[in-house]
């Protein structure tokens, strides 16, 4: 079965958005809740990373949702819905962990 390009750009943008997340959540774990040394100073640089990654996801996010739905997509624009809890989720978990 061919797909279109439109739901082969949502395909690839959703699979660019979980990884993106997977990458966010490594980068937070191993530098805020499992560090090899105890953080005497918040380390600027990933800081830095982790914005620049939280752009970009919710970035693909909207492109995604935008896409799905004017093609009128169900199936993606659930998904991308989905996303979109989740990263409010963990950014309000973020938010109350670390103030």
């Amino acid at each position: 079965m061919k797909q279109s390009g439109k739901v082969q750009f949502l395909f690839w943008l959703f699979s660019f958005s979980i990884l993106l997340y997977v990458w966010i959540i490594w980068i937070t774990v191993q530098t805020f809740v499992l560090p090899e040394a105890p953080v005497q100073e918040l380390p600027e640089d990933k800081i830095a990373l982790l914005f620049i990654l939280y752009g970009l996801l919710v970035l693909g996010t909207l492109a995604g949702t935008t896409v799905a739905i004017f093609i009128g997509n169900k199936r993606y624009t659930n998904r991308f819905g989905a996303l979109f809890l989740i990263i409010f989720l963990s950014f309000l978990a973020g938010k109350s962990i670390f103030g």
